[in-house]
């Protein structure tokens, strides 16, 4: 085994270099795995321009990651050097009441590895083995990192309930958007808009099986959406989490109907229509990670071949050039940047 390994640390946009570290060592219950891809997300490029309101910089990225085992504590019995996983980071207490409940996404004391403990972007990483899935037979590694960020819109539409026969909306074509609209048409929505700035993004949006993508810039938008759905949408998913957006969705929402918050929002107040709220009963919900059970449906839907996965992988960069990833994922015409470890 190496003495040290490559890391990627993340100062700042402008800052992110390829450090030395010792070479770490699996605990009792961990494993120690070497990545062979990681995933960019969002929520990475918003840590690194210091607008995440929950990671602090510096930070080492890398939650969304598949690896191989290396070696394992003598507790982690269910895998063996030569196992291929994938990553589930929410890190979570066990003991408080929604851990206890099942909900462990919402733990009381939830972190997140690669956002507030050091994550998968190294040459070799420890994990526990708990939080790993064995990746399904058949299933490529550029298919099983896809999968921790197609749970977490899994998640967020099995917070609706079945969907079938009803009618939705998805603000933001960027990869949860794209994937949302994936989950929600796996759970039987009949008709779906997509909205985004970007054409190249409404078209992508289009081939992966929206019935209408629309300007999400345009000042009809609710008229446009309200007539190709024939009315007022049951659900809206807000995917990118900003004024302008929660004020279409109010407004794009039937009444009795459900907005369901996907997107991270920026710290701070974000103006939500109090009045039709309350006057149209719209219930507007959070949605945090997944647990288990959404990453099951998420590699069925992967392994099933429900979607093309070469619509979502845009880039590829080596672990040495992760501030080029990083600087791509910016890119709007991107929608997932993966970054490729080969070594120790």
């Amino acid at each position: 085994m190496p003495q040290q390994i490559r890391r990627v640390l993340v100062r700042s946009l402008d800052d992110i270099v390829v450090e030395q570290a010792p070479a770490p060592v699996p605990g009792n219950d961990e494993l120690l795995v070497r990545p062979t891809v990681v995933g960019v997300c969002g929520s990475d490029t918003h840590a690194a321009a210091g607008h995440h309101p929950f990671i602090d910089l510096p930070y080492r990225p890398g939650h969304e990651a598949v690896g191989v085992v290396v070696a394992s504590g003598p507790g982690a019995e269910d895998f063996a050097p030569g196992d291929r996983v994938i990553v589930e980071p929410n890190l979570y207490c066990g003991q408080c009441a929604q851990c206890r409940s099942g909900r462990y996404n919402i733990c009381q004391e939830l972190k997140v590895f690669g956002c507030q403990t050091p994550g998968a972007l190294a040459d070799l990483f420890t994990i526990p083995a708990d939080r790993v899935h064995h990746v399904p037979d058949g299933m490529t590694d550029l298919q099983a990192v896809l999968v921790e960020p197609l749970a977490t819109p899994v998640h967020a539409v099995a917070k609706v309930g079945d969907l079938t026969g009803r009618t939705v909306a998805v603000l933001g074509a960027g990869p949860i958007g794209l994937f949302t609209l994936i989950a929600a048409r796996h759970a039987g929505a009949a008709r779906i808009a997509v909205t985004d700035l970007l054409p190249g993004k409404r078209a992508r949006a289009l081939r992966l099986g929206a019935d209408t993508a629309l300007p999400a810039g345009a000042p009809d938008l609710v008229t446009q959406v309200h007539a190709a759905l024939d009315g007022p949408v049951d659900v809206v998913f807000d995917c990118v989490a900003r004024g302008q957006s929660m004020a279409q969705a109010t407004d794009l929402v039937a009444k009795g109907g459900h907005v369901v918050v996907v997107g991270v929002g920026a710290a701070g107040s974000t103006p939500v229509r109090l009045d039709l709220v309350q006057d149209r009963e719209i219930r507007i919900e959070g949605t945090l990670m997944y647990t288990a059970d959404d990453y099951r449906v998420a590699m069925s839907l992967i392994v099933s071949g429900s979607f093309d996965t070469a619509e979502i992988v845009t880039a590829t960069y080596p672990m040495e050039e992760a501030a080029a990833a990083f600087s791509a994922s910016l890119d709007l015409e991107h929608v997932k940047v993966l970054i490729t470890v080969d070594g120790p």
